[in-house]
């Protein structure tokens, strides 16, 4: 059976009319206006992102007219004239960057044109100059006027990113490499010359950094010299500039930090083991560093407005979608943005439980078990991240909600590869050490077998992106161990994706999965179409037309090869979309279609006892 079903996005959120009931609506990516009385931020609870605004202490937010396009951040110029938005056109990786006046006039794209794809880094201090990076097949770092649209190219070349620029422009922070293997550059913008900062240890990677005050120092986040990430200074003053680590845990990884516009405050957003938040503020003169309340068990997206005086986070939780919350950096006091927040907090749902395993080699694993009501054991789907450097975390999943509601336990692992781990963990999938990746999945299936979660042959799976690719590998590679399996997105022949994606997707990739040329043998081995005949469970295939991250017809070729075994499949394609689900009622369709295809297959599949 192959069934292919085509869902349009209708493009105008107005227009929308659901024929589902959808779950709440989220909100992300706050934006501080300069005076901290007024938070821009986006929101999905009209059916797509779009921007909206609201005056701290108001009860009712004003959408700004955004165009049609789903939006996926929005920052406030320092100057208090501007916000600028990084629009996904049609779903698709690539991005735009679009700005306009506070009350919704004055729109127009500044970067993004063409093949090119936009992403803000900052704005300068003062007025309407941002510092954005456009991506292709050879990255830019520009700067660009708000107001006037010129742009001043600081520097070209391959996996680049501007990452900050000095108060006076005089010195650029510049982050280069592939994933899992980043470093940091000083760029002198007169010159053009450029200088690596930080000793190359020959492990791990810097992702993040930030000039301190004055640019006279550079503060960074990175796990280069030591297993979990931490924040380090490099006093470039110094005739050998070499790091510090200045705020480090035992216990948990550094995650984000987010700087007040005098770059002497930091929010620090710590990860603790299995992945709940914790929040603190760190003095940097000083160096003291004081725990704030997290107003939920998963954070992000943690901002400064401009006079230090109010800090922006997200927060979320297994029933508690994303809201914006106000943190007052005086008294550690956290409260809503929305006024009626505190009521979707009180969802209904079951809260994880996080559980603790090991690997066919003895790896440490864990991950978080969602369990029906009622005595176990029960039909099981084992749920895959993306990523892979990403992590499962006890936050907002309508998804493992539904399946529950239907009897299905949920168990939602950090396979190696994962982030939030610490960095041998994270590089512990690279290359050939993929295959431990997939035998983790089997690994995880029979522990939920052996501690009676799970009931034997009524085991599914289910995974989005890296995750769906997961998904097609252990069911080629473990033929017989799960009833029936549901691939998002998911890289099916490293072969093609390797020639489909993104140019520069491609070349940060290489560290992670492989050269396609020099590892060509490795990556046939471990694409699931070279063995796509030992698949004969049912397997729905879900994927955005739009897709150029993972191609579309990375799943299209496995329905074709299963449609010629007569494997029963499902292979949806949503218009509209990209590698992320923005339209609520895409996403919608997606989940109730994997609840469905899951409830069914795992719930009738027959099980023969002795």
């Amino acid at each position: 059976m192959s069934v292919r079903t085509e869902v349009p996005r209708r493009t105008r959120p107005a227009r929308r009319r659901p024929t589902v009931t959808l779950p709440p609506g989220e909100d992300f990516a706050p934006a501080p206006s300069p005076d901290g009385r007024r938070v821009a931020y986006v929101s999905d609870r009209s059916g797509t992102p779009t921007v909206w605004v609201r005056d701290v202490d108001a009860a009712e937010a004003v959408a700004l007219p955004e165009g049609d396009e789903p939006v996926l951040s929005v920052s406030w110029s320092p100057d208090g004239q501007w916000l600028a938005c990084v629009v996904a056109p049609g779903g698709a990786p690539r991005t735009e960057l679009w700005v306009l006046r506070p009350d919704g006039t004055e729109r127009r794209q500044v970067a993004g044109f063409g093949r090119r794809s936009a992403s803000l880094s900052r704005w300068l201090p003062g007025g309407a100059l941002m510092a954005v990076t456009e991506t292709a097949e050879r990255n830019a770092a520009v700067l660009v006027d708000a107001g006037t649209g010129q742009r001043r190219v600081l520097a070209e070349d391959d996996l680049l990113t501007l990452l900050d620029v000095t108060d006076d422009g005089g010195s650029a922070l510049l982050r280069r490499g592939p994933r899992n293997a980043r470093w940091l550059e000083l760029l002198a913008v007169a010159t053009g010359d450029r200088v690596r900062l930080l000793p190359d240890t020959g492990r791990g990677s810097t992702d993040q950094g930030w000039f301190g005050p004055g640019g006279t120092s550079v503060l960074a986040r990175t796990d280069a010299f030591s297993e979990l990430a931490a924040l380090v200074r490099v006093d470039l003053a110094a005739p050998t500039p070499a790091p510090a680590r200045v705020a480090a845990r035992p216990d948990a990884e550094l995650e984000h930090i987010a700087l007040d516009a005098d770059r002497r405050q930091a929010a620090l957003l710590w990860n603790t083991y299995g992945g709940r938040s914790e929040l603190s503020l760190y003095d940097l003169a000083s160096g003291v560093q004081r725990a704030v309340t997290a107003p939920g068990e998963v954070l992000g997206d943690a901002v400064f407005a401009a006079g230090g005086d109010l800090l922006c986070v997200t927060a979320q939780g297994p029933v508690q979608p994303r809201e914006v919350w106000l943190v007052d950096p005086a008294t550690g006091t956290p409260r809503p943005l929305r006024p009626d927040t505190d009521d979707a907090r009180t969802g209904v749902g079951v809260a994880p439980q996080l559980l603790d395993l090991r690997a066919h080699d003895g790896l440490p694993l864990s991950g978080w078990l969602y369990r029906p009501a009622g005595p176990g054991p029960w039909p099981t789907a084992i749920s895959l991240h993306g990523g892979p450097e990403a992590q499962e975390r006890p936050g907002y999943n309508p998804l493992f909600q539904a399946l529950v509601a239907q009897g299905v336990a949920v168990f939602a692992p950090n396979v190696r590869g994962s982030s939030g781990f610490g960095r041998s963990f994270v590089t512990a999938d690279n290359l050939a050490g993929r295959y431990g990746a997939i035998a983790d999945v089997a690994a995880c299936a029979e522990h939920l077998i052996d501690s009676g979660v799970a009931i034997p042959g009524h085991l599914g799976c289910l995974g989005r992106s890296y995750g769906g690719y997961l998904v097609l590998a252990v069911l080629v590679n473990f033929p017989g161990l799960f009833a029936a399996g549901v691939a998002e997105c998911g890289i099916s022949d490293f072969r093609t994706f390797y020639a489909g994606t993104e140019p520069w997707i491609a070349a940060a990739a290489v560290s992670k999965y492989g050269d396609p040329v020099r590892d060509a043998e490795l990556l046939r081995d471990l694409s699931p179409m070279t063995r796509i005949d030992q698949l004969d469970v049912p397997v729905l295939l879900i994927h955005g037309a739009n897709d150029t991250n993972v191609p579309a017809g990375e799943s299209a070729q496995v329905a074709q090869a299963l449609a010629a075994r007569d494997v029963p499949h499902g292979h949806l394609v949503l218009a509209g979309e990209g590698h992320e689900f923005l339209a609520r009622d895409n996403a919608e369709a997606a989940r109730t279609a994997t609840t469905s295809w899951l409830t069914r297959h795992l719930a009738t599949t027959v099980v023969t006892l002795g």
